[in-house]
C-alpha cells in the first residue's frame, strides 16, 4: 500500500472495506454466478462492491479507501476509483481482516487518533451524505459511532420454532455500517476481543467488549446488507431508481402539407 500524506494536527479519515468472504447465504438457491463471492456479483451491470466504491469515492473527506480481499483474489485488479487500493490481507474472519487492514493503514502511515470507518462491501447502497452525516456525528465524539437504524417492526423471540416471547423495540436497533471509531482504540479492541474469545460480529461489538458505549447515528432503511437471494432484486431495483431516466427521443412534427399528402 502506498505511503499516505504527511501526519497533520487534524486526525485524518480513512475508510477500510472488508472484502475477503464468499457470501453462501446469498447465493445458496438464487439465480446468481455461484462461482463468483456475494460482493462481486453484478447488480445493475455493475460488480456490488464498485457501487461502494463509487459512494466512498464521492466523499471528500477520506483520505483513501482500502479495500481488504483473500490473498488468492485478483477480481479487483483493474483500474480503481482515485483514492482507492487493495490489500491482499484477509483473514478468516470479518474481524480478523479488518485487523489485518488497520495494520496495513497504519504501515502506510495512518496514526492511531486517525478516523477507520470499516464498511460492509455488500452494504452497495450506501450513499456519500450518510457517509458525510456519520463523519459529521462522530468526528468530535471520545468513542465515534455507527450507522444505525431503529427496528421498525414487532420483535418476537422464537423457540422450536414458534413465538416464545414478543420483545419491546423501543430501544432497539438494527446495527448498519459504516461504523467510525479511532484507529489505534479498534485495533486494541479486536485484539482484545479475539485474546479473550470473545465474539465480533462488527467493530462495536469489539468497542462494546472493550467497556466503551459507540454513538448511535441514523441512517436509512435503503442502506441494509444484501444477504439473501431476494435482496439482489430489490438492491438493483433502488441503484436503477437513483439513476435518471433516459429522455425519449420526440417524433419530428409533420408539416402541414406532409399531413395533406
Amino acid at each position: 500500500m502506498a505511503p499516505h500524506s504527511p501526519k497533520s494536527l487534524i486526525p485524518r479519515f480513512f475508510a477500510l472495506i472488508p472484502c475477503a468472504g464468499q457470501g453462501t447465504r446469498a447465493m445458496a438457491g438464487s439465480a446468481q454466478d455461484a462461482s463468483l463471492p456475494k460482493q462481486y456479483q453484478p447488480i445493475a451491470g455493475v460488480p456490488m462492491v464498485r457501487h461502494t466504491l463509487a459512494a466512498f469515492a464521492q466523499v471528500a473527506r477520506i483520505e483513501a479507501c482500502l479495500v481488504v480481499v483473500a490473498p488468492d483474489d485478483t477480481f479487483l485488479s483493474g483500474p480503481l476509483p482515485v483514492g482507492v487500493e487493495v490489500a491482499s490481507c484477509g483473514g478468516d474472519s470479518r474481524a480478523a481482516s479488518v485487523l489485518n487492514g488497520l495494520g496495513q493503514l497504519a504501515i502506510a502511515g495512518a496514526e492511531a487518533d486517525d478516523w477507520v470507518l470499516v464498511h460492509d462491501a455488500a452494504r452497495c447502497l450506501i450513499t456519500a451524505a450518510l457517509v458525510d452525516q456519520l463523519i459529521d456525528a462522530c468526528h468530535s465524539d471520545p468513542v465515534g459511532g455507527l450507522l444505525a437504524h431503529p427496528v421498525p417492526d414487532t420483535l418476537k423471540q422464537g423457540q422450536d420454532g414458534r413465538v416464545f416471547a414478543t420483545i419491546g423495540r423501543g430501544d432497539k436497533w438494527l446495527a448498519q455500517t459504516p461504523q467510525m471509531f479511532r484507529l489505534g482504540a479498534l485495533t486494541q479492541a479486536l485484539k482484545m476481543a479475539a485474546a479473550l474469545g470473545e465474539p465480533v460480529t462488527d467493530e462495536a461489538s469489539a468497542m462494546e467488549a472493550a467497556g466503551l458505549s459507540p454513538k448511535l447515528v441514523r441512517g436509512s432503511a435503503h442502506n441494509f446488507k444484501v444477504t439473501y437471494p431476494e435482496d439482489f432484486v430489490l438492491a438493483e431495483a433502488l441503484i436503477k431508481s437513483r439513476t435518471p431516466a433516459k429522455p425519449r427521443a420526440r417524433k419530428a412534427v409533420a408539416t402541414k402539407a406532409t399531413q395533406k399528402v
